[in-house]
């Protein structure tokens, strides 16, 4: 082995692609129960906010744990997420506890968002659960295996 070029510490941030920000910010917010922190949503119908990465292209982002998850709003109307495609696969975030992943199925159910089964993974010491989001975008959380 050489010297890494880089030592990451984590992820910085991730971005998605999203056909409709209105949609897809409120779906977040609902998830995460908090609003974004940077938000220039108001500004998507501004020709120049589609060039401008100051305002995130007209999109948001939600910051928690040190990450940070982006939307940004360039896809065009009915285009959906391909997993099979190069990129991004899915997104998983990282929850304490098995009982983080029951509790957000009942809100889950609670708030009409269909999702997967909690799901045992030993192989990877982890248990998950997947919901997606208004793209199509797999979204799942991640907890320790007990």
């Amino acid at each position: 082995m050489s010297d890494p070029v880089v030592t990451p510490l984590g992820f910085s941030h991730v971005r998605l692609t999203v056909t409709d920000i209105h949609r897809s910010k409120a779906f977040y917010e609902q998830l995460f129960g908090m609003p974004p922190g940077s938000d220039f949503s108001d500004q998507v119908d501004d020709p120049t906010v589609h060039d401008d990465p100051w305002r995130t292209y007209g999109g948001c982002s939600f910051t928690f744990g040190g990450q940070t998850l982006g939307l940004r709003p360039v896809a065009p109307p009915g285009d959906r997420f391909d997993p099979d495609r190069v990129g991004l696969d899915h997104v998983s975030f990282r929850v304490a506890s098995v009982d983080d992943l029951h509790r957000a199925v009942t809100r889950l159910d609670a708030a009409g968002i269909a999702h997967g089964e909690i799901t045992d993974l030993p192989p990877f010491g982890l248990v998950i659960l997947s919901v997606q989001d208004p793209d199509d975008v797999n979204l799942e959380f991640a907890a320790p295996r007990p």
